[in-house]
């Protein structure tokens, strides 16, 4: 199978250390994965023989790029030029207008390819018509590292609940407002939880799309759309962001026996807000943990939990998608 993988940050390079530490995935799944391209923000580089992955791994350290390393190119013209049988899209994701991933996509799509994202913003302003995209090609396009990280949550869904009528879910879909809640249930003010957070690591570079619920919107969007059949956008989300949040709010959640999260829910319509969630809920975790409780018409409610981010989980979740690929195709 062989791989371009456009973006090589935190997400791309963690990819490359797993395939590389896998001599397995010949012998187990009857694949072997060859990354035959790979770009960023500062160039490319492709090999149709297979680029060393230790060694991009190091280039992208040592310069801050993996141009250098391999042939140099062009990131759009790979995707555009270069043989390959999928795509694996990882630039930052842009709610504004998905680019550069929107253009990534649909250019592979059109070209036949298969597509494995985990940039949440093309799929959050335009999934239906991507998937439809997808079909009229031919070709696949997966994104379970989109929602929930390495947590197989659409998976779940998807495929665990088959044949099951999900009537409605919400979920705690957005880590780093989770740890900051879960800080302030401790007593910290919410601007020491914030920086508490950002010293972590874990608040985006832009961090509304934490704080203002964005990121949690693009995932509720994502979820609707896969899970639910339906054909919405991240403008049909209403969305409430935690900064109002106060320990005068959360105090008195705990004196009723709950906490306040940051919940997306889908129950005919879709809505992300600070709410009140009971302790005795298992939807009711802490610190960046995810969990999402889907309600069924007939085996009730069932939730799922597990860490929804960081870049070895998500890189799982993209080896996850390109195995499904290889096994749909395989017949």
């Amino acid at each position: 199978m062989r791989v371009i993988l456009n973006g090589f940050g935190a997400v791309g390079q963690s990819l490359a250390g797993l395939l590389a530490s896998r001599d397995d995935i010949y012998t187990s799944y009857g694949t072997k994965i060859r990354l035959v391209g790979a770009g960023d923000s500062g160039g490319g580089a492709c090999l149709e023989a297979g680029l060393d992955l230790a060694e991009l791994v190091r280039t992208k350290r040592e310069r801050g790029t993996v141009s250098g390393c391999g042939r140099p190119a062009d990131p759009k013209e790979m995707i555009r030029d270069l043989e390959a049988d999928v795509l694996v899209e990882a630039t930052p994701s842009n709610y504004v207008d998905g680019e550069p991933g929107m253009t990534n996509i649909m250019t592979a799509l059109k070209r036949g390819m298969h597509v494995v994202s985990v940039n949440k913003g093309p799929l959050a302003l335009a999934l239906p018509s991507l998937i439809e995209m997808a079909t009229y090609n031919g070709v696949l396009l997966r994104f379970s590292g989109t929602v929930g990280g390495g947590t197989p949550i659409l998976n779940y869904a998807k495929n665990s609940l088959r044949g099951e009528h999900i009537t409605s879910f919400r979920g705690i879909l957005n880590g780093t407002t989770n740890y900051i809640l879960s800080n302030m249930e401790d007593g910290m003010a919410f601007g020491d939880a914030l920086a508490d957070a950002r010293s972590r690591g874990y608040v985006e570079a832009d961090e509304s799309l934490d704080l203002d619920g964005l990121d949690a919107a693009a995932k509720l969007t994502i979820l609707a759309n896969w899970v639910m059949g339906m054909k919405v956008t991240m403008p049909d989300v209403r969305r409430t962001g935690i900064r109002d949040v106060t320990l005068q709010d959360v105090r008195r959640a705990a004196e009723d026996g709950s906490a306040i999260k940051l919940v997306a829910s889908c129950d005919g319509s879709l809505e992300v807000a600070p709410v009140p969630v009971s302790r005795s809920d298992p939807l009711c975790v802490n610190g960046t943990l995810n969990a999402i409780s889907f309600t069924s018409e007939h085996s009730g409610t069932q939730t799922i939990i597990g860490r929804g981010a960081g870049g070895i989980e998500t890189a799982s979740s993209i080896l996850r998608d390109l195995l499904d690929i290889r096994r749909a195709v395989a017949g």
